[in-house]
């Protein structure tokens, strides 16, 4: 019996409505920080408080190549007092705010190309904050889209939608499943730390989905999964610690060390030759010549990363055609964010061309993911 090879079908983007520019973050972070300063005047003045300093559009700019980001809840987060998404929580009858998000990448994804959901066998939901440990936001996905089969969830950081891909492209070639949805829901501005100097401006929300399937039942414009690796190395540089385990009071939930933390200097000097290596290294093996590939659509967490990864596989400095990004408007949004580079940029590539999707992030987790357009 041959093996089944596993292809993209579709893949499905929900963008939601609200955006906030670099500029109205600041002035939402710098009112935190007079406030701030004025509170505490006392303890500054005597040495025991250090005075937070003032942010600036130019330094995000510089520093992450972010301009702006959709967000789910605009208002709560530019509030000074609050500075984090908030909405009125929802009965267990009602559909939670991540799976809504998903289901509308998901639907997108579908409809694309005319899919219904009985066709699809499996849904795995992988992203990197849950909203909840149980039950699993891919089974409630699941049962709101009509599916039977499977479903449930994975957390690999920012590498959750590529190592979604390999688990379902493994599915599709064991004939386990025929046609499964990676749906990747990130409102990654719950866990980041708006009073954070450093990351406030990082990240943004969105959900992409990915359907994967066999290729006899895939549309004849589908992209085949050449090779897909997957890698792991575990670091504390970027490190999340809310969890129901260690945030048992309402004293710990919101500090500091439970929200979004990260040594970017160190993570920038360990991730980009170990990401590069990674994929040189891939390529190699499946007999691809790095430097000819069509396409990098690389993990939007920051311009400088993707720049110097680019150039350490082509061996040039990468142009918008060969690397596009999308971190300037959408932000840093976790897993998703390599799925939305090829989903808004994949049109104009021509078959037999040969192009990657990678991940790569907190763990350390990094992914790979070859493919080859088929018409």
């Amino acid at each position: 019996m041959s093996e089944i090879t596993p292809v993209i079908s579709a893949t499905g983007l929900y963008t939601p409505p609200e955006t906030i520019s670099n500029e109205e973050l600041v002035a939402s972070f710098n009112a935190y920080v007079e406030l701030f300063n004025q509170r505490h005047a006392a303890e500054i003045a005597s040495g025991a408080v250090e005075p937070l300093q003032p942010s600036s559009a130019e330094f995000i700019e510089k520093a992450s190549g972010i301009k702006s980001r959709h967000v789910m809840s605009k208002a709560s987060t530019l509030d000074p007092e609050t500075m984090g998404p908030r909405w009125p929580e929802r009965p267990d009858d009602e559909i939670s705010v991540m799976a809504e998000i998903g289901v509308k990448a998901a639907r997108a994804a579908l409809e694309s190309i005319g899919r219904d959901p009985e066709d699809v066998d499996a849904v795995l939901c992988a992203a990197s904050n849950m909203q909840r440990p149980y039950p699993a936001m891919a089974i409630e996905i699941q049962q709101a889209l009509g599916i039977e089969g499977f479903a449930f969830d994975m957390n690999v950081a920012c590498s959750s939608a590529t190592f979604g891909i390999q688990t379902a492209a493994d599915f599709i070639r064991s004939g386990n499943a025929r046609s499964v949805l990676v749906v990747s829901p990130e409102i990654c501005t719950g866990h980041n730390n708006m009073k954070n100097r450093d990351s406030h401006f990082i990240f943004g929300d969105v959900a992409t989905a990915v359907l994967v399937e066999a290729r006899d039942m895939a549309p004849a414009r589908h992209w085949e999964i050449v090779g897909t690796r997957l890698k792991t190395v575990f670091s504390n540089n970027i490190r999340n610690n809310f969890g129901f385990l260690n945030c048992a009071t309402p004293e710990t939930i919101g500090t500091p060390d439970k929200l979004f933390v990260q040594e970017g200097r160190k993570v920038f000097k360990e991730v980009v030759p170990m990401v590069a290596s990674m994929i040189v290294d891939h390529a190699n093996d499946l007999g691809i010549d790095p430097a000819s590939l069509r396409r990098l659509w690389l993990h939007q967490a920051n311009s400088g990363m993707n720049r110097l990864i680019a150039q350490r596989v082509l061996g040039h400095e990468a142009n918008e055609d060969e690397s596009p990004t999308v971190l300037d408007t959408y932000g840093n949004t976790s897993s998703a964010g390599s799925i939305i580079a090829f989903h808004l940029h994949n049109a104009d590539l021509a078959a037999g061309d040969t192009a990657l999707i990678c991940s790569f992030g907190a763990g350390y987790s990094a992914g790979t993911v070859f493919i080859r357009k088929a018409a």
